[in-house]
């Protein structure tokens, strides 16, 4: 079967590689006893309405880490739902922990690829917010290729958020700062928010553990965030 080149990009295109990782006791327990509450699967497009038993606006954000700074925005935002990717099983873990210990309502996760989940499992126009916070910004220049803000994604991204929703990122290495801000910049489907640079981070983005210790490094950090017309 032939695919359009930007469906072939698309399948190619692994910024998360699926990665195991030694659990720690308790990891593994919220993951056995979590996962069956929370977790999510691509088998087919979901009904976010059902998911959380309401149709309060959607953040989903792409590869949360350890999730800590999900489960601070979900905490502080009940308002909202959440749905985080992360293919890490140490970080699902460690986020079902947190969940658990929270109590936290508005949150679903899935440990799958981020493209799959966005083609398979996410109806268009159903999002609010797509996140993505420090993605693998791949070096090496013969690597460019493997960045996942490429058109192609942001037109993915761009059929799943509602007229108006957000996409935020967020990077410590200027270069790729540069490339997202360019990319975004010259797609015809997002509008820069609030002007044609860099965004100052705003208060309901956590800082991170690994973000405070390079800021105390002199190391900097760029947001950008765009509306979808």
């Amino acid at each position: 079967m032939n695919l359009p080149p930007e469906t072939d990009f698309l399948r190619r295109i692994r910024s998360f590689v699926k990665r195991e990782g030694r659990l720690t006791p308790g990891q593994d327990a919220a993951l056995k006893t979590g996962w069956p509450v929370y977790g999510l699967s691509t088998e087919k497009v979901l009904d976010l309405k059902a998911v959380f038993s309401n149709d309060q606006p959607i953040t989903l954000e792409i590869g949360f880490g350890n999730g800590e700074s999900l489960a601070t925005m979900a905490e502080a935002n009940p308002e909202r739902n959440f749905i985080g990717i992360e293919v890490h099983r140490p970080g699902v873990g460690h986020l079902l922990r947190l969940i658990q210990e929270k109590e936290l309502r508005n949150i679903r996760l899935f440990d799958t690829d981020a493209i799959d989940v966005l083609q398979l499992a996410i109806a268009d126009h159903s999002l609010d917010c797509v996140q993505l916070f420090f993605p693998d910004p791949w070096h090496k220049k013969r690597h460019h290729k493997r960045r996942i803000v490429q058109t192609a994604f942001l037109d993915l991204i761009h059929s799943k958020l509602q007229p108006g929703g957000c996409f935020h990122a967020a990077t410590d290495w200027q270069p790729y700062a540069e490339h997202i801000l360019d990319t975004l910049n010259a797609h015809p489907g997002f509008i820069n928010n609030p002007t044609d640079g860099y965004s100052k981070r705003p208060e309901n983005r956590p800082l991170t553990k690994f973000e405070n210790r390079g800021l105390r490094l002199g190391h900097g950090v760029w947001d950008m965030i765009f509306r979808a017309r």
